[in-house]
């Protein structure tokens, strides 16, 4: 449904003829990654605490408290590779405009005999998956766009700054909320330090002058700070 929103409005605003693709996309996961062992992500609605308790027992579902009643959380392991890459770059290349890896993206695993793969129960965080994604296209910029205009230091404090211009080293030097502006610094960080190119978070509503270096955080390579 987002997938049809976000087509929907792009599609109204290109110039007529101008192709625009949603794609399901499905994410390969490692089984043996750790996060299966500790499930972290609420998903689905919120449950009374007897309910709660039923469908544990019942689905093996994990289940916290959540509020005042308690949710199911499943595993939020890394994305190891972006399957269906090769028919995005060939829809980009014919100037298409492609929405994918929507969520995170579909997770799944090999199965034991390593022939096959299976969905599994998880969700992928958004940002780690659209950096792979970017890697694996070849993207000249990665672009995360949020809802605050850069990456802060002191977030909500007096002393509150944003970060303008840094290197992977010194952002991973800091420490950021893990359920917020965490794994965006990380997909950031990891995607400038794979290729040796650069990566923006900002506002949504600030894309160009991000892209044009005059709003946003930029995470550049060491080498572009030496030269």
């Amino acid at each position: 449904m987002i997938g049809y929103l976000l087509e929907q409005e792009l599609a109204n605003h290109l110039p007529p003829g101008r192709p625009v693709v949603t794609l399901l996309t499905r994410v390969e996961v490692d089984p043996a990654d750790p996060a299966f062992e500790r499930p972290t992500k609420p998903i689905g609605p919120v449950y009374a605490k007897e309910e709660a308790g039923r469908l544990a027992q019942a689905m093996r579902w994990h289940i916290v408290p959540d509020g005042d009643g308690f949710r199911r959380v499943v595993a939020s392991p890394l994305p190891s590779r972006v399957l269906g890459v090769a028919p995005v770059r060939w829809m980009l290349q014919h100037e298409a405009v492609v929405i994918a890896a929507g969520g995170g993206g579909i997770p799944v695993a090999r199965s034991a005999a390593g022939r096959s793969l299976e969905g599994v129960d998880a969700v992928i965080d958004k940002d780690l998956t659209g950096a792979l994604l970017a890697q694996e296209l070849g993207a000249d910029c990665l672009v995360i766009a949020t809802d605050v205009e850069a990456v802060f230091l002191d977030w909500g404090l007096p002393s509150q700054r944003a970060l303008r211009k840094i290197t992977p080293r010194d952002l991973l030097g800091q420490s950021f909320p893990a359920g917020t502006m965490g794994p965006k610094v990380q997909a950031a960080t990891g995607f400038v330090t794979k290729t040796g190119k650069k990566a923006l978070i900002g506002s949504l509503a600030q894309i160009e002058e991000m892209l044009a270096g005059r709003a946003g955080t930029e995470i550049s390579p060491e080498s572009a700070f030496a030269a």
